[in-house]
């Protein structure tokens, strides 16, 4: 996995993408030290179902899913979160409803024993 690190994705086959994937299931399953029985047993598929996919033959995207969470790599399908951006004008707002000083008072809901 000492390949340069931009690849440009849009120019490549999707074949070749899925030849990308493979070799990234493979690689994180050896560095486990699990073997292709071992990984497809605890991912729920069957071991010719993995070998196909670190041939980079086409999967199911459950099949992945499986497969990431076993070898616990799910955190790469971070970069499938939808971040919605905040305007300046309403984290604006938003900063000037904190609060920025303690009060002496109670807060109303607070109710104090007699005791």
């Amino acid at each position: 996995m000492n390949e340069i690190s931009y690849i440009n994705r849009a120019s490549m086959s999707d074949k070749a993408l899925m030849e990308q994937i493979g070799a990234f299931i493979k690689h994180h399953r050896l560095r486990q030290n699990k073997t292709q029985e071992m990984l497809a047993e605890e991912a729920g598929i069957s071991r010719s179902t993995l070998s196909l996919f670190e041939r980079g033959e086409t999967v199911t995207v459950l099949t992945l899913l499986q497969v990431l969470r076993v070898l616990d790599q799910l955190h790469i399908l971070d970069v499938f979160r939808v971040h919605e951006p905040v305007s300046p004008m309403a984290l604006a707002k938003l900063e000037k409803k904190k609060r920025k000083r303690a009060s002496k008072k109670d807060p109303p809901d607070q109710k104090w024993s007699e005791w």
